[in-house]
């Protein structure tokens, strides 16, 4: 019988697992494998933490992580690894330097950039509600549109044309949901 590893061991080993564990999550204590994003995927994250970071200065209200594993449950672990987290409260930037957090964010960003991504999202959604996520949103680069899910509510989807805003959770953020898929310049 294969032994469960919790979320501290997986962290230990998780630079010896294929590509440094880069595309790997715990699962119920068992290591899973994520299949590797398109450049889109890389697109998206840089505008966003570039809109994230400009909130930040302007509002000084919390910060954002990016790629930092949220322990979602115990005993066997689950440690999922979202493009990006924002926390509202603590100290500034105190998960920051973490591999991994048991403290739920304000807000969850996943990007449904694969197919495994997309098949597995209404899971994750569930998974960082019930760890106390109340805001998740789901990038789509396919559909180019954002699904806010806020716990106990009805799912809203935010097209591309439109201007996604943060209010709850990020009072006064604003960033036309378009902008997420742009390369940026010094790409092209």
């Amino acid at each position: 019988m294969l032994a469960l590893m919790t979320a501290d061991e997986f962290i230990e080993t998780r630079y010896e697992l294929p590509d440094a564990g880069q595309w790997a999550e715990l699962v119920s204590g068992i290591p899973a494998f994520l299949q590797p994003p398109d450049l889109g995927h890389g697109d998206v994250v840089l505008n966003l933490s570039k809109a994230l970071g400009a909130h930040v200065q302007e509002t000084g209200e919390g910060y954002a992580c990016f790629e930092l594993g949220l322990a979602v449950s115990r005993r066997p672990d689950t440690v999922r690894f979202p493009a990006a987290c924002y926390f509202l409260t603590g100290a500034r930037f105190a998960e920051a330097d973490k591999p991994y957090t048991d403290k739920a964010p304000a807000l969850v960003v996943e990007l449904a950039s694969s197919n495994d991504r997309r098949k597995q999202m209404a899971d994750r959604v569930t998974a960082y509600h019930a760890f106390g996520v109340p805001h998740v949103w789901i990038v789509d680069p396919h559909d180019k549109c954002v699904h806010m899910c806020v716990r106990g509510e009805t799912v809203r989807t935010v097209s591309e044309a439109e201007t996604l805003g943060g209010d709850p959770p990020l009072r006064g953020f604003h960033l036309r949901v378009g902008d997420l898929f742009v390369v940026p310049d010094w790409w092209k």
